[in-house]
């Protein structure tokens, strides 16, 4: 029998392999003696053939008969023994196996050795795959050392502590008291761990977060002696002091500063001098730059510290560092919303970087480029960014055509500007625009009556340039279809140009037997034919022919169309001018309009009927129907004969009823939904319910959303909220109004969930109300 070979000549053999299967021969080969030693039990050699296995493990075989032999090898006295069990069951044990618990009272029994290098190895397998039953039955142990003298175990007990955690948040209250302790340690390693553990503990418990407030001073200390004195040369990089402990710093001060004015205040100064004193000309420095902004644009910063941060972004994207411009593109496109106008000065360098030869920051610089433009710079914006879709790449032609087709659309200063900035996209990149872009232009062309000549004249002269462009031609072949008696006659907004009806007639043509041209531009074309009939007075026999030719086309649709305009000229060739009548003018209405046509309808539209409400119902599945056969109950729409009484004003008109009692549904940390409730006169079926809630706590509440469901033989109406943030200490409610129509007189019951976002954590609330006053629906 061949001998086993010892690790070195094992690797050398496996590298020596040729191919695939000589490289599986030797690791078979050697995998047999290995089982055979496990078998043997010679606990010398045990440790030597583990190590070969955790090689074979790394190239990928299998290599889980080796599990059992890692607890062997912990269990040993021998520290050679140790340190390869415990290698070995970092990375073959996981919490999947349920071999991992066998290894609890092992590593409890080396935490309590006393042996340094011994209670490393514990506590590093410990952090690594340690499962939340583990942790809950280790934390005790390395609780304790967590308070030992030597910093080598205290660092290594730090971060097996944040594994335990985020294993298991339950386990916070016994780190908690320990940490305030550890932040007044000067040894790297111990305060770097210990702000990780804050951090940690912060974004798993509110009630953390409150107390680690209290140390922000003593963190603001830490930070300005890092940044003006340092504490050792041996962690200097570049200059910089402790660049790793500066940026978990400010992770850190950024968490507790959120949605905290009193510890934002404690730290503006010390930001304010971290900004302008640190060295940008070394990663180091600008990774440390970098995390000062955005700890001041999370927290309650002063408007003066915010622009400082904008003008550092700035000043990145001047970096030669592609990296570095890259964050820095990233980050005023996150900060462009809250602080339009800082970011408003760096539009030039922001313009610049679209040349850039890198695709991701070319992408990122559109990004914000379009996110820049506004009224005021819109024409020189999308003039920068139309050389720009001349020369981008194709993979961001898409993207760059639709973001100039919206702002145009939102910014644009005059009719005519946004017609010429559209036909240019649409003739540089016609191909990769969205596909609402023709019958946005039809539109805008179709309700600018004193554009009509203009247009069609433009339009024309850059279809008989390039017929490839699909929107473009669909487009021009729509308008010289509605107005092309226009091009007979000379425009003074455009070069002049004599346009004869058979060139029209010819370009048409072209159109439609190009290989390039969709059926649907094949139908546009065949339709602008048709109207030309009727705009012209040139020969309809043409017309005709080339109408009737497709009558027989393979594409059903362009078939249908051709059959149709034969038979209008066969037997109704006395309405087809009337047919064929240019299209009524269409307002394109702005922003401005369409909000006020909203509110229009909104003032006018009846409250929804039975079935939308049975849609919102089975849409929340929230409530099952108790109630037996379900009933269409009526629409929530006031009875006339209240509206009546009310004209007569009629002294016999019964008294109001007794006030209902407002009523709290819901109460957690600071957070309260109070129930009061209305019954409008003339209609007793009709229910309001007025939603507030409320915010006494010490963080804001956000994204809140409040959904209701009813029996389906109840029908309800959700109005739309007053807001969706409610600030803290008792700052403005939410409300909202929910309609609540009861004909049967039902027993009524809600089902409400909430969700919203508190102490920087996601809140879903689902509740029944069943305790409503009897008055709500008797």
């Amino acid at each position: 029998m061949v001998p086993s070979l010892k690790l070195h000549d094992f690797m050398e053999e496996i590298r020596g392999a040729k191919t695939q299967a000589q490289e599986r021969e030797v690791i078979q080969k050697e995998c047999a003696h290995i089982r055979a030693s496990f078998r043997d039990g010679d606990p010398l050699q045990r440790h030597r053939q583990l190590t070969k296995l955790l090689y074979v493990h790394m190239l990928g075989y299998p290599a889980h008969f080796g599990q059992m032999e890692c607890l062997k090898l912990i269990a040993s006295p021998r520290f050679i023994d140790k340190r390869v069990g415990y290698l070995g069951a970092m990375l073959l044990l996981d919490e999947r196996h349920d071999a991992h618990l066998l290894i609890t009272n092992s590593i409890k029994n080396d935490l309590s050795q006393g042996i340094q290098p011994v209670q490393g190895l514990a506590l590093c397998t410990l952090s690594t795959m340690g499962s939340a039953e583990m942790c809950r039955d280790l934390a005790t142990e390395v609780e304790k050392l967590l308070l030992q003298p030597g910093p080598y175990v205290r660092k290594k007990a730090i971060l097996t502590a944040v594994h335990m955690v985020r294993k298991a948040p339950e386990l916070s209250d016994i780190f908690l008291p320990l940490c305030a302790k550890l932040l007044h340690e000067h040894h790297h390693g111990i305060l770097l761990g210990t702000i990780t553990l804050i951090m940690e503990l912060c974004e798993r418990s509110p009630a953390a977060l409150r107390h680690f407030r209290k140390v922000v001073p003593k963190l603001v200390q830490i930070l300005r002696t890092l940044v003006t004195t340092g504490y050792s040369t041996e962690h200097s990089i570049s200059g910089i002091s402790d660049p790793f402990l500066q940026v978990q710093i400010l992770r850190l001060l950024r968490i507790l500063g959120r949605n905290h004015e009193k510890s934002s205040e404690t730290m503006n100064d010390l930001l304010a001098q971290v900004a302008t004193n640190t060295d940008t000309s070394r990663n180091a420095g600008s990774a440390v730059l970098f995390e000062t902004v955005l700890t001041i644009m999370d927290i309650h910063s002063a408007a003066g510290l915010r622009v400082l941060a904008v003008n550092i972004l700035g000043r990145f994207l001047l970096n030669s560092d592609k990296n570095i411009r890259y964050v820095a593109l990233t980050s005023l496109l996150k900060l462009v919303k809250s602080d339009h106008s800082a970011v408003q000065r760096h539009r030039p360098t922001v313009v610049e970087c679209l040349r850039e030869s890198d695709a991701s920051l070319s992408r990122r610089a559109l990004e914000l480029s379009l996110a820049l433009v506004n009224s005021s710079n819109v024409r020189s914006m999308t003039q920068e960014l139309q050389a720009f879709l001349e020369s981008c790449p194709p993979d961001l032609r898409a993207d760059c055509a639709s973001g100039i087709l919206l702002a145009a659309e939102r910014f644009a200063p005059t009719k005519r500007w946004h017609i010429d900035t559209i036909l240019h996209v649409l003739t540089t990149a016609g191909t990769y625009v969205r596909d609402d872009a023709v019958a946005n232009l039809t539109q805008l062309i179709g309700g600018a009556q004193e554009l009509h000549a203009y247009s069609v004249h433009r339009l024309y002269h850059a279809l008989a340039e390039d017929i490839s462009q699909q929107p473009l031609v669909q487009v021009a072949t729509w308008c010289i279809g509605e107005y092309g008696d226009f091009l007979l006659e000379n425009c003074e907004e455009t070069e002049p140009l004599q346009v004869e009806e058979e060139e029209v007639m010819a370009l048409l043509e072209k159109v439609l037997q190009s290989h390039m041209s969709l059926p649907a531009t094949r139908g546009y074309a065949l339709t602008a034919l048709m109207k030309l009939s009727t705009r012209i007075q040139g020969d309809t026999d043409r017309i005709r022919q080339v109408v009737s030719i497709y009558g027989s086309c393979l594409d059903v649709e362009l078939q249908q169309r051709a059959v149709e305009y034969n038979v209008l000229f066969q037997k109704y060739d006395h309405m087809r001018a009337a047919i064929l009548e240019k299209m009524p003018l269409v307002e394109h209405g702005g922003p401005q309009t369409d909000e006020e046509a909203k509110e229009s309808r909104d003032d006018t539209a009846p409250v929804p009927t039975e079935p939308q409400t049975s849609k919102l119902l089975d849409l929340l599945n929230l409530l099952d129907d108790t109630s037996g056969d379900t009933q269409q109950p009526p629409s929530l729409n006031p009875s006339p004969e209240g509206a009546l009484v009310h004209l007569l004003d009629l002294p016999c008109a019964p008294p109001p009823p007794a006030p209902i009692p407002n009523l709290k549904v819901f109460e957690r940390e600071g957070v309260q939904l109070n129930l009061s409730f209305t019954r409008p006169p003339g209609t007793p079926a009709l229910l309001l319910i007025t939603v507030t809630t409320t915010n006494s706590s010490e963080d804001e509440v956000t994204h809140f959303i409040c959904q209701a469901a009813v029996p389906k033989s109840v029908q309800l109406q959700l109005e739309a909220p007053s807001g969706n943030t409610v600030p803290a200490q008792d700052g403005p409610p939410i409300t909202q109004l929910f309609r609540i129509l009861n004909p049967n007189k039902a027993p009524l019951r809600l089902k409400l969930r909430l969700t919203y976002n508190h102490f920087g954590q996601s809140v879903q609330e689902i509740f029944e109300v069943n305790n409503l006053p009897v008055k709500t629906w008797q």
